[in-house]
């Protein structure tokens, strides 16, 4: 049976969204975030792990029933020093409640290997007081509806710690950063039976969108900071209106109010 560590990577969170959901979605009071790695560059021509589940624990102490582990993961192996110099990769995602987050930990397998600059592939042990898990600390508050990322930096450098008898350990050294990355645009449209769609078009033309639910209810999620044009199109284009320049901030809902559908 495969054994299994804690082990805690970079995690840029929350994490992009772009979906359409009316309103009434809101209620569920949820945030997405997004889980990525990143690495600063070692003197390796490799650094692999197996990386088989991420977890976030909510709410403060370290009780196992408050560890939650995201849903939408991309298991398998990395090369840590395939994200250096800026790149990163997501690790996993999921829509977790608003609330405050505390803790981190990354689940791996055993598979985790260290290629030498002359092609030499060793082990990359993971000490045995880290099986109980590597936690690092994310002291975060999580918003209805806000797009977070979570990025963890881990210093491949520091991190590979030779030993005595020419073998590896690997001792992570990793810096957490948690930041909302996108807000949304919500309102009501009147009269809701018009059930308009919705189009959140920005400078460079990108656009995202969704429909009015039955109350007339809209929200748009993962729309990044900027300045957009909200076009409302009707069946026939009959009732059609548009609102220019809506400004969205990264960690915020913009509230649109009532839009009148002459």
């Amino acid at each position: 049976m495969k054994k299994k560590y804690f082990f805690p990577l970079l995690l840029s969170g929350l994490i992009g969204f772009s979906s359409c959901d009316s309103a009434s979605d809101s209620a569920t009071g949820t945030a997405r975030m997004e889980v990525r790695m990143t690495d600063a560059p070692g003197d390796y021509e490799e650094v692999n792990v197996e990386i088989e589940s991420v977890q976030i624990h909510a709410g403060e102490g370290d009780d196992e029933a408050g560890w939650t582990t995201l849903d939408e993961i991309n298991p398998g192996i990395y090369n840590l020093l395939d994200f250096a110099n800026g790149r990163d990769t997501l690790l996993a995602s999921a829509e977790l409640p608003v609330g405050h987050i505390s803790q981190i930990r990354l689940v791996l397998g055993d598979d985790n290997t260290l290629k030498l600059k002359d092609g030499t592939v060793v082990d990359l042990k993971t000490p045995s007081g880290q099986t109980s898990g590597v936690k690092l600390q994310l002291d975060a508050h999580l918003e209805d509806d806000v797009t977070y990322m979570v990025l963890l930096d881990f210093d491949a450098a520091k991190s590979v710690v030779p030993k005595g008898n020419g073998g590896y350990n690997l001792k992570p050294v990793v810096r957490t950063i948690t930041q909302a990355i996108a807000g949304g645009i919500k309102g009501k449209v009147t009269p809701a039976e018009y059930k308009p769609g919705i189009y959140v078009i920005s400078a460079a033309n990108d656009t995202i969108g969704g429909f009015a639910n039955d109350n007339g209810d809209f929200l748009i999620k993962g729309v990044k900071a900027g300045t957009y044009t909200v076009k409302f199109y009707t069946e026939n284009d009959a009732h059609n209106k548009t609102i220019e320049n809506v400004s969205v901030s990264q960690d915020q809902i913009k509230d649109l109010g009532t839009v009148e559908l002459e």
